[in-house]
């Protein structure tokens, strides 16, 4: 009896056999490239309208490069400036007893004057939204030591970059 019940399930599902002309055949194929085309179409244009949301807030940004001296130095005083208002970081930049201090400072007056300039922000206004260093090239120099051996020398480099904003 169990087997009756698969048979007619099976003739159940089965569906008639048509045979589909050539004209018949290409349709389906041509709407379904006219829908995959729709979705790509639609698609870029939900791309464009990211990017344009993206692209509407304005930044000021100035990068330092092959600065003489370590990331990891810069990054001790990145950490202090990271966020604050640009008078106070300048503030904190002065008086801080560091080497990466002197370079953050100058590249921290170059963002500002990116931004008053370039982009035409008020400088009440600016915030630090990003300061980042990172490595840059190291120059590799030898010296001469005990036994006629040489032991080289590691001269670091960075590459360092600070993004201003205007808080709302």
């Amino acid at each position: 009896m169990a087997e009756e019940i698969k048979k007619s399930e099976k003739e159940a599902t089965k569906k008639p056999a048509t045979k589909k002309t050539t004209a018949e055949k290409k349709t389906p194929a041509k709407a379904e490239k006219k829908v995959e085309t729709a979705k790509a179409e639609v698609k870029k244009e939900t791309k464009k309208a990211v990017k344009a949301t993206v692209s509407e807030e304005v930044v000021a940004k100035a990068t330092v490069k092959y600065a003489r001296i370590s990331s990891r130095k810069v990054a001790i005083v990145a950490n202090l400036i990271r966020g604050k208002n640009v008078d106070e970081a300048l503030a904190i930049l002065k008086f801080t007893p560091k080497a990466g201090a002197e370079v953050l400072y100058k590249l921290l007056k170059s963002a500002i004057a990116n931004a008053e300039n370039n982009n035409s922000m008020t400088h009440n206004k600016l915030y630090i939204a990003e300061i980042y260093s990172n490595q840059g090239p190291t120059y590799k120099r030898i010296r001469p030591a005990a036994k006629g051996s040489a032991v080289r020398i590691r001269k670091r480099t960075s590459n360092t970059t600070i993004v201003l904003k205007e808080r709302a």
